[in-house]
This record gives C-alpha cells, structure tokens and sequence, in this order.
C-alpha cells in the first residue's frame, strides 16, 4: 500500500528541553524499538530507511540525516520514546569537544570511580562477559560490543556492571554527589527527576501517562501519581529500563535502589522480569507496626466464611501506594494505547483478548461519550478517571468508526487487571481463617503456595502471629455484607475490593 506524507510547517524549533523530555517531534529510527501503535507509520518507516543506525559510523552523519526528515508530531505536543537522547550525545560532542565517549570517561566514570563502564569491553576483561543467549549478535551491530565503537549514542549502547551503575544511582540519589565527589548540582537533579510533562500532553506509548501514575522528566520517567498503581513506588521515584534487560529505578522517599541488569535480546518478553524487580523488594519491606489489642476468643467457623473470597489489591505491593485503584473501584478496560484528540480519546491498540476487544472495540475508533456524558475536550488522566470504576461494574462507551456514519454503542464489565494484580485468597481451613498470595506476586507475610493462618483481633480484624504480623481488616457494606479488606490499617495501609 502507498503511503502519502501531508507535510506542514514546525510550530515552532525543537529545544533541548525537547529532546530530554521526549516531546521533539522525533520517533525512533529503528522500528523494533517503536512502540507497537506507532511503529509502523510512514515517518517510522521513513526513519529506518533514511537514518538506520550504523556502529561502524561515527554520530554526526546520523544525525545531520535527521535534518532532512519530518517529525511526525509538533515539537512539545506529544510525548513519544525517540532518538532526542541520540541527538543529545552529539549535542554534547560539539559543545565539548570531545566525543561522547571520551566526555562520560573524564566526566562521569572516572570521578565517579566507574571502573567496568564504557562502550565497549577491553580485551583484559571480556572472560567477564556476559554473553547473550543463543546466537551472538552479528558484528556492527547494537549488541556487538567486543570490539571499540565509533557510534557513541547518547541512547544506548554501554557496558557496565551492577556496582558501576549502583554508584550512578546512588550518585543521583545523594543530589549529584557521592565520596565527596559532585557530578551535578543538586537543582539540577530536581529537575531531571521531577515530572516535565503538562497535564494536558499527548502521550504515544505505554511507557507514561496518566494510566501508568507516570510522567517524564529529564531523562527518566517520573512516579507522579500514587492512585494508579499499576507499578510500585513512592511519588518521586525514577527508573527506565533498557532493550536488552536491564531496569533500574530510584525511589528517594523509601531510599531504595533498584538494578536489574539481564542479558537478553527478546525484549517484548523481558516484561515478566521487569516487573518482578519493581513489585519483590516493596512487596518485602516491613512497615511499622502497630500495638496488638488482646485478642477475642475464637470465632467459630461459620462466622469465619464471610471472609472467604478473593481480594484484589491493584498492581503495586508498595505501602505508599493508596490502592484506590481497586479500593474506590478502578478496573481494567483492556484499553492499552490510547492517544487524545478535540472529539474524544482514539484507541491506539486494545489489549488483545481484553474487555474491550472482546466487546468489539477496535484500532482507530474514537471514543467520543463515557456513560450518557462527552468526553470531548477532555485531558487524558481526566479521561480516564471516567473509564475507571468498581471491578465487574458495567461501563459503556460510545464509539465513532472510521468508514461507518453512525455511532456505535458498546458495554462491557471492568475486569480486574491481569497478571498485574496483588491478590490474596482467603478461605478456611481447620477452623482457622487462611490467606494465601495467589496473584502473580507476594505482598508483606503472604506468599505465593504458602497459606499462613491469622488469629483475630476483634471482629474484622485479624494479624499474622509469627514473620512481620501483617494485620489485615476487613470491610462491610452498609448491609453489613464483606466487601473489602485493609492490609495493615493505618498511615501505611493498602486497600483491596472482595472480587465477585
């Protein structure tokens, strides 16, 4: 099929602001890296033929290609994971002096004492390697790095080890110091680590936006939101991953630094291991505990079967997080890209076997009413605090589809969010009241094949007697009906809905 370009006038020139914070204009040049609604538009398509990485190239050619490009958004309009970061390291080549390569050894790594990072590994220290699995990457290409490079991208590209990159991490979570030794000022990291994006930003891809509790700011994506919680961590907290399996994240509030660094080249599938990083270690941390009343006597085993059932506590294990997400009644729609426009919200990708495709909902719809109410003219998080609701309950949208004159409505449940969820089982067993994790992850006492009795503290109130006494609360409806639980009632609480 042809592809035919409407090109018009930039707004206005792209900044370095731009280029840090992802709103240049600029996609990526390689389409494996795109993101999966964005990737093949003709501009992708274009970069990729026009501006291919080549690690046998120095920088500058490629970039100078890029001025002969379009962007496909307006500077500072849409959010989107490009090349700007590449952009930037030849930025810094041309106001240095050097090359990229040469300013990070004698202004990064070598006053930060990091001995094992840098763009490719010295022959004396390649039996210490870690080797993709499989077949090795091809020479010239991104993971090629047992020979020098002349490609230094501001992107992607360096070898490192876990206690280089801690001492990064810990470099940044001192304010821009560390040993005594200042690498950035301390304004300076409050600015690359708080959110840059307005409210009202276009976001392409599910790295950030308002779904994900997630912003952007110089550098890093940014927790801004505490009542989405699909990944864990304290408002403030920074992270980004890489294509190859490595994640790190920064959380200031709990003091907490998490690396992750895997050696693996099928990144559509590194998620699993991703998430594992981000949800273990909160999952693990304990939380103060209060005084424990004297406990009452016994509960007989009727009374005990109006706890039984499954509680679903939303996607993060962190203490910080609010757990609104489920406990006021977020559930999930199964709309896993979308973008905004004057009329409404335009799907980008529904999430397959979701809610929403299973009801009929397909790319390049637009959403234009929630319920009986427009949507129209409305920010993203504003949006989706519209979609969301109570786990089961019904939502409809009203649909406008290309090629098709009238309107289309559909309904469909709320599903809690799969594979995502903090989930606990509770049932009984030998007169005793049982909780078991059987979510994807652990969360304080309960773990995952391993049901822990809990002794009662009163009526709806029940505590783990042994490990971190986990305390857990129940909640009745105005009918005096369980319909919730609260793990650790208090200032460090989390809240889940009983799932019907």
């Amino acid at each position: 099929m042809r592809r035919i370009l409407a090109l018009e006038p930039a707004k206005r020139a792209m900044t370095i602001r731009d280029l840090l914070r992802n709103t240049s204009g600029l996609v990526s040049a390689q389409p494996d890296y795109a993101d999966p609604g964005f990737g093949n538009t003709a501009i992708h398509l274009l970069y990729g033929a026009k501006a291919p990485f080549r690690r046998d190239k120095p920088i500058a050619p490629f970039v100078a290609s890029l001025g002969t490009l379009p962007l496909l958004h307006q500077p500072g309009e849409v959010w989107e994971y490009a090349i700007g970061f590449d952009v930037l390291g030849r930025v810094i080549e041309v106001v240095s002096g050097q090359t990229f390569e040469q300013f990070l050894q004698s202004r990064l790594f070598a006053p930060l004492h990091m001995v094992d990072s840098g763009f490719s590994v010295p022959g004396d220290k390649l039996a210490r390697l870690v080797s993709v699995p499989g077949a090795q990457p091809p020479p010239l290409s991104d993971g090629d790095v047992v020979r020098p490079q002349t490609f230094f991208s501001g992107g992607g590209g360096i070898v490192s080890t876990v206690p280089d990159f801690l001492r990064f991490c810990q470099m940044l979570l001192n304010g821009g110091e560390l040993d005594g030794v200042r690498i950035l000022k301390p304004e300076t990291v409050r600015l690359m680590t708080t959110n840059s994006l307005p409210s009202d930003i276009h976001i392409a891809g599910h790295e950030a936006g308002p779904a994900f509790g997630t912003g952007w700011g110089l550098g890093f994506a940014i927790r801004t939101n505490p009542d989405f919680s699909l990944i864990p961590g304290a408002v403030g907290s920074f992270n980004w991953q890489g294509s190859w399996g490595t994640f790190f994240s920064v959380d200031p509030a709990q003091k907490l630094i998490l690396v992750m660094m895997m050696q693996r080249s099928q990144y559509s599938e590194n998620g699993f291991y991703f998430n594992a990083i981000r949800r273990l270690p909160y999952a693990a941390l304990k939380v103060p505990e209060a005084p424990a009343p004297v406990a009452p006597g016994p509960l007989n085993a009727t009374a005990l079967t109006d706890y039984v059932g499954r509680y679903v506590f939303g996607g993060s294990s962190s203490s910080l997080d609010r757990q609104i997400f489920v406990a006021d009644g977020v559930g999930w729609t199964g709309l896993e890209s979308v973008v905004v426009e004057t009329d409404g919200l335009r799907v980008i990708k529904p999430a397959d076997g979701g809610p929403a495709a299973r009801a009929g909902v397909m790319a390049g719809d637009l959403i234009t009413a929630i319920g009986d109410a427009s949507i129209r003219d409305l920010t993203l998080e504003a949006a989706f605090r519209r979609i969301s609701g109570p786990v089961n309950a019904t939502i409809k949208l009203k649909i406008i589809r290309q090629k098709q004159t009238d309107p289309l409505v559909v309904a469909f449940a709320r599903e809690a969010v799969p594979s995502h969820s903090v989930e606990l089982q509770v049932r009984v067993a030998d007169g005793k009241l049982v909780v078991e994790a059987t979510g994807r992850w652990s969360i304080l006492d309960f773990d995952k094949g391993q049901p822990t009795p809990v002794a009662g503290l009163s009526r709806d109130e029940f505590y783990v007697e042994s490990g971190d006494h986990t305390r857990i609360a129940f909640i009745r409806d105005a009918a005096g009906k369980v319909n919730g639980a609260v793990l650790n009632p208090g200032p460090w609480e989390q809240r889940g809905a009983l799932a019907q």
